[in-house]
């Protein structure tokens, strides 16, 4: 997989998300990182982290943190569609971080879980 892009959604103010920068550094591998707070994923861009992750939309929300609850967002009755906007609208509720390699993709959590795609 190293011809592959390598593309981490990435929050300087997490720890497991440096970790898992540090982790990709340590293997010679030089993503490119994307601020997903101040740059949020579009619509098509988590769909398809989505498709890669082999999981629902609703896997991708933090819904334990206080970011979540401050939303008000309801996501038990909520389509994927309608969880996939409120995460565009909502980018602090993103899991992270998140390293996408070619056609697949990993949360870091734990940071190890990267080593899994490089």
């Amino acid at each position: 997989m190293n011809d592959k892009k390598l593309t981490i959604y990435h929050n300087p103010k997490c720890s497991k998300s440096r970790e898992t920068l540090s982790i990709l550094a340590e293997n010679n591998k030089t993503p490119e990182i994307v601020e997903y707070l101040k740059q949020p994923p579009s619509n098509q861009a988590l769909s398809d982290i989505v498709k890669k992750l082999n999981i629902s939309p609703k896997e991708l929300v933090r819904t334990a943190d206080q970011a979540f609850k401050d939303t008000g967002l309801e996501i038990d009755s909520m389509s994927d569609s309608e969880v996939i906007e409120a995460i565009c609208k909502h980018p602090e509720i993103l899991q992270r971080p998140i390293v996408v390699c070619g056609d697949k993709a990993v949360i870091g959590r734990p940071p190890g879980n990267v080593l899994d795609i490089i």
